[in-house]
């Protein structure tokens, strides 16, 4: 029951978020300026208007008045479908969020006693994941007796840092944590294509020599 009423309580705040989001957009009697540069539903100027005139003009279409600009001077209005507008908003809001990237850290732990397949496995797990647009956070715990002997986490640490090579950054090199020992590697922005050099122009070809004039 009780996770029902959590999924209901969060279903009932995203609704209400959309719709205060949608309340702040005025439109029609809500416009409150004295004056608005009003746009057309074929993006055409109108000039500067009251606002009565404007949603006059946008009723005669069959259309809303809605402000687009609130804080330009005077704000903008575009006369159109109200409801077109809210999809057409809420569509390019969704692909602005598609093409964000997450960064995500993920975790690659070692110990002290790491064998060179182990090592490996790990390291090239760090490595895809960087290929991967995400961060990896390279950890190592000590345990017990080994604190004494931290130089060799150190050697493994810096061992991974320089095999990662050009699929990383360090972003915080490696420092202990009470008994953790870790660093943070970032992936490396990838270079732009570089261009093609422009063909070399075709050489003329040299013409043949002429044959030697007959003699007399």
């Amino acid at each position: 029951m009780g996770r029902r009423v959590a999924t209901a309580l969060w279903r009932s705040t995203i609704a209400l978020d959309k719709r205060t989001a949608k309340s702040f957009i005025r439109i029609n009697d809500r416009i409150r300026a004295r004056e608005i540069r009003v746009i057309d539903e074929n993006g055409e100027q109108l000039g500067i208007l009251p606002p009565f005139e404007a949603l006059k003009i946008a009723r005669e279409r069959g259309l809303d008045l809605v402000e687009v600009s609130p804080n330009a001077a005077p704000p903008v209005c575009r006369i159109q479908d109200y409801g077109r507008y809210l999809y057409e908003k809420e569509k390019s809001e969704r692909a602005a969020r598609k093409k964000q990237k997450v960064i995500v850290i993920k975790e690659v732990k070692f110990s002290v006693t790491v064998d060179e397949h182990d090592y490996q496995t790990k390291k090239n797990q760090a490595v895809r994941f960087l290929n991967d647009g995400d961060k990896v956070k390279a950890s190592l715990r000590f345990r017990g007796r080994q604190m004494a002997h931290r130089e060799l986490g150190y050697n493994i640490i810096n061992r991974l840092i320089q095999d990662i090579g050009d699929a990383g950054l360090v972003e915080f090199m490696p420092r202990m944590e009470g008994t953790i020992l870790h660093a943070i590697l970032a992936p490396t922005k990838k270079d732009a294509p570089r261009p093609k050099p422009p063909a070399a122009p075709p050489q003329p070809q040299a013409a043949a020599p002429k044959a030697p004039a007959p003699q007399a």
